[in-house]
């Protein structure tokens, strides 16, 4: 069993760069496999690892334990921001573990169904998703560490395996990576939207070691992909999976993100070669599939994330509509209303994100009503400019528009503020309260999301009609005959079957 998870995966770029794909990466999908052309996650928002968590576990947001990639914990001094699989505090490799995850996983049913003896591992280059992917049971997850470039795990799954300690003493990203530069693959004229100014000067992107956030951005850029399928095909050939008593399950995460590190805004000419390096790369893993294990011997599935984060701050030149909202001086007048209302003093504690928490300790002491409190802070906070909507989570936990149902799938109370923010788009929003502050551009970018099965005796079949996240988990123990995660909340497709 193999799993792969392609962060920001869109359809339109794996239909409109075929002329570019080798015959074995994503059209040997779509020709044999059964082929989804758009998955609907129906949650708002998303990020790899609230998606990737419900593409395991067959839940959504509000169940799974990761409704965001960030979560926040009120703690004496007030919220605080934590990853989501990480305890609070100072996050190192060991922080990282499956223990916040409240469902089990695709891999977790593997690992149970062979009693323990399945060989189940995950692969990516960010921590929460190898830990989503990896589960509760797994014999391991590793990812790389954005501070040594080393492939790393945590103490949760014990001593890191061979492969990768090989990989880290003979061939480490740090040792290679001022070797290493980002330059197209192809030509890339006649693809849509790319200028001629990036044809005539195609994009190059060296890694250099002096910068802080090199590994970050090398884990944002298409070689990461090749780094992932490099470790894959070791750890299928040196622990012999696909070979043993029980099921093995392999999981991988790839990119299919704005590289945003460029210079310009403009990313597209690198988004169109990542997909044309992810193809081959692809190519690459099923071949090892094939030559190792049998490719009538496995099972694949491939899923985007489900949704596209193109948000950039834009130049005022262009003259779009917005500006900035500064979280900081949103709290001053809040409080500044709430006070001249209710009595002086500090009624918001903070806004984090879209998220704004109101000090119930205070509010308590004034024996004030705390609903009240949320609809005044409501009331005032949607007259501000760059707000488009304001909720409180009762309004979520109720919901009365589609959006509001969208947004109570991705909610989970315990780590939500108050009242949720929905910004309007165009406008870059300050999270200002603590340094360094943050700029997030307000962007919203609808796209069709693709998935892929292979494998099992499937008929090769395109479903162009929207499919529900939720069933991919269930499909896919279903065609393994084993149990579905146990918060599946979708039954699994049935699906033709080659004569």
């Amino acid at each position: 069993m193999v799993g792969i998870v392609v962060d920001q995966l869109r359809t339109d770029y794996i239909e409109g760069l075929q002329s570019r794909f080798s015959e074995h990466g994503f059209r040997y999908l779509i020709k044999d496999g059964v082929y989804f052309r758009d998955v609907d996650f129906k949650v708002s928002p998303l990020d790899a690892a609230s998606a990737t968590a419900m593409l395991y576990t067959g839940s959504y947001p509000a169940q799974t334990g990761v409704p965001s990639a960030s979560v926040f914990e009120q703690t004496s001094s007030g919220p605080v921001s934590r990853p989501a699989l990480a305890s609070a505090g100072t996050v190192s490799n060991d922080s990282f573990t499956p223990e916040n995850l409240r469902l089990s996983t695709v891999a977790d049913e593997v690992a149970i169904d062979g009693v323990g003896l399945g060989a189940v591992y995950s692969i990516a280059t960010e921590p929460q998703q190898a830990v989503i992917m990896a589960g509760h049971a797994a014999k391991n997850a590793v990812w790389l560490n954005n501070t040594t470039g080393n492939w790393a795990t945590s103490s949760y799954y014990g001593s890191l395996p061979v492969p990768v300690s090989n990989r880290n003493f003979r061939a480490s990203l740090s040792s290679r990576l001022d070797t290493m530069q980002w330059r197209p693959l192809l030509p890339l004229d006649g693809v849509p939207g790319i200028s001629d100014i990036k044809l005539k000067h195609p994009f190059r992107h060296q890694f250099v070691r002096s910068d802080r956030d090199v590994y970050r951005k090398f884990s944002s850029s298409a070689l990461a992909n090749a780094e992932v399928t490099d470790l894959a095909i070791e750890f299928i050939r040196q622990l012999k999976m696909g070979g043993g008593p029980a099921l093995d399950m392999l999981s991988l995460g790839y990119t299919a993100a704005p590289f945003k590190y460029v210079a310009d805004t403009d990313f597209r000419a690198e988004l169109a070669d990542s997909y044309i390096r992810l193809d081959r790369q692809l190519g690459r893993l099923f071949e090892a599939i094939d030559r190792y294990v049998g490719a009538d011997n496995a099972l694949i599935f491939i899923s985007s994330t489900g949704y596209y984060d193109d948000a950039v701050v834009e130049e005022k030149k262009y003259r779009i509509p917005g500006g900035e909202f500064s979280t900081k001086r949103a709290k001053s007048l809040l409080n500044s209303y709430l006070s001249a209302k209710h009595g002086s003093a500090g009624y918001v504690e903070a806004i984090r994100d879209r998220h704004v928490f109101l000090d119930h300790k205070e509010i308590e002491a004034r024996k004030l009503d705390p609903e009240a409190i949320a609809r005044d802070t409501r009331t005032f906070l949607a007259k501000m400019s760059g707000v488009a909507e304001v909720y409180t989570v009762s309004d979520i936990l109720s919901p009365a528009t589609p959006e509001q149902e969208s947004m109570r799938l991705a909610l989970d109370p315990r780590f939500a503020g108050d009242l949720i923010v929905n910004y309007a788009p165009g406008w870059d929003v300050v999270d200002d309260e603590e340094f360094p502050p943050v700029k997030r551009s307000m962007r919203s970018s609808p796209v069709a999301s693709p998935a892929f099965l292979i494998g099992a005796g499937l008929a090769p079949t395109v479903i162009s009609t929207p499919v529900d996240a939720t069933v991919i988990a269930p499909t896919v123990t279903g065609l393994l005959r084993i149990r579905s995660p146990n918060g599946s909340e979708g039954r699994p497709m049935q699906l033709d079957r080659k004569e």
